[in-house]
């Protein structure tokens, strides 16, 4: 209980530090740019302790949690060397911390309502729920994607900056024939899967997996998931961008 309680304090003075170089900067910004009094000084204050202290207990969650569990899991599936179950774990996890993500659902609901249109408001708001599940789906489906690929590439040892080199080239090729209007929303989609809950549990599949496999190194072959996650809902989403124009 001691060490827990020692570890949870040095993660809060961890968040602490990272949120300094934030407020400092908003604060000479305020003082010196904008120069206008600040309303509800007392409730930042208390807003800003209750986000330290959130990502404190958020980071030292995962330390107990998350991470142990997807390393214990890809160790597990490795030794009884069932590929199929391996494969599975890979994209359901992929799927499952994508379709819900915070980050995602805010970008589908505002790239629909451009790419929708104008409309009647009945079937504008219909059109932009189909448009933001279906790119929900897409970008979730992209990333359980990119952990299949990332784990077939631990197994095989594939060289990781060929593949990504490859993939991007194939990003800018698609991009060339891409409706416009959904290059910047594939583009950012990329972004928003590397959320707080994907990156740790997949950083803990791919260094579990490749400490549990003889000749691979953890540090250079157990990294690089997250290179597929953010890659691939790019090409995924260009290319039902294509799909939806056709249509």
């Amino acid at each position: 209980m001691k060490d827990s309680l020692i570890a949870l304090s040095k993660d809060a003075l961890s968040s602490l530090r990272d949120l300094a170089p934030i407020v400092i900067v908003i604060a000479i910004f305020q003082i010196f740019v904008i120069q206008e009094p600040v309303h509800g000084f007392l409730s930042l204050i208390f807003g800003a302790l209750l986000v330290v202290a959130g990502l404190a207990f958020f980071i030292f969650g995962l330390r107990i949690a998350l991470f142990p569990i997807g390393e214990e899991i890809a160790h597990s599936l490795a030794r009884k060397g069932s590929a199929f179950w391996l494969f599975t774990f890979a994209f359901v996890l992929g799927f499952g911390t994508t379709i819900a993500e915070p980050a995602l659902l805010a970008v589908a609901e505002e790239a629909a309502k451009v790419a929708v249109g104008a409309g009647s408001i009945e079937n504008t708001e219909s059109a932009i729920a189909n448009y933001a599940l279906g790119l929900r789906l897409v970008v979730a489906l992209s990333v359980g994607a990119a952990l299949l690929l990332g784990v077939l590439r631990i197994l095989k040892n594939w060289p990781l900056p060929l593949m990504i080199i490859g993939g991007y080239i194939l990003v800018v090729v698609i991009t060339t024939i891409a409706p416009q209007e959904i290059v910047g929303i594939a583009y950012d989609s990329g972004g928003v899967t590397t959320s707080t809950v994907t990156v740790p549990l997949v950083t803990a599949l791919g260094v579990g997996l490749a400490s549990s496999l003889k000749g691979r190194n953890p540090m250079t072959d157990g990294f690089g998931l997250i290179a597929f996650a953010s890659l691939t809902p790019i090409l995924f989403v260009l290319v039902y961008g294509i799909i939806t124009q056709w249509i």
